[in-house]
């Protein structure tokens, strides 16, 4: 099984056990919104674009509205567990895309909660998000206020985005992945001025 079909079946567990109104880091959303988020993107190919694309964001957020209403919770689980379909793109480009999407969602299902810990991932996954973070990073730091590296505890610097004085962030790739992403709370370290760190904390990240 992929990296990325693990990380979808683990999500889909923490949320069925969390329940359909559990919160989430993601603002607004309960699990429930979370997962028809998900049935969206794979499934609903004339509403996806409008996940990205902002001027087509009010017809997406209606079709995600209208499945929250009428799906039962299950049924939801059930279509996120299946993935994507066959008539999907995300159906080849599950490995490669999806990676990310459902370690994120699943840490956003995670740390809303209480008394969470950061997971203890084996070799392949944490090589898996290494790679993501390159790549990830590039899009939603490129407009940082300042030239940001992210750097694992070791001192291997994964990638690094935006202009301006220079700051260090520091943690294992889930948690960089996390930060670049934009989401808090995250287990990080910075270094550098620190203006330009406090900066870098209230600056807009993520797609």
């Amino acid at each position: 099984m992929s990296i990325a079909r693990n990380e979808r079946a683990a999500l889909v567990a923490t949320m069925r056990a969390a329940g359909p109104d559990a919160p989430t880091l993601c603002e607004g959303w309960t699990t429930r919104d979370l997962a028809a988020h998900l049935v969206v993107r794979e499934r609903r190919l004339d509403a996806a674009p409008g996940i990205l694309i902002p001027q087509l964001a009010d017809y997406t957020a209606r079709v995600q509205d209208q499945l929250t209403a009428s799906t039962d919770w299950h049924d939801l689980l059930g279509q996120v567990a299946d993935g994507p379909p066959l008539y999907s793109p995300f159906k080849l480009l599950d490995p490669l895309v999806n990676v990310a999407e459902m370690f994120i969602h699943h840490e956003d299902v995670r740390r809303a909660g209480k008394n969470w810990e950061p997971r203890v991932l084996d070799e392949s996954t944490t090589a898996a998000l290494r790679r993501q973070v390159r790549s990830f990073a590039k899009m939603t730091l490129a407009k940082s206020p300042a030239k940001v590296s992210l750097s694992t505890p070791d001192g291997v610097v994964l990638t690094t985005a935006g202009k301006g004085a220079p700051v260090t962030v520091s943690g294992e790739p889930g948690e960089l992945l996390l930060f670049a992403a934009g989401r808090e709370p995250v287990r990080v370290d910075f270094t550098g001025d620190a203006d330009t760190i406090a900066a870098v904390k209230a600056g807009r990240r993520g797609l």
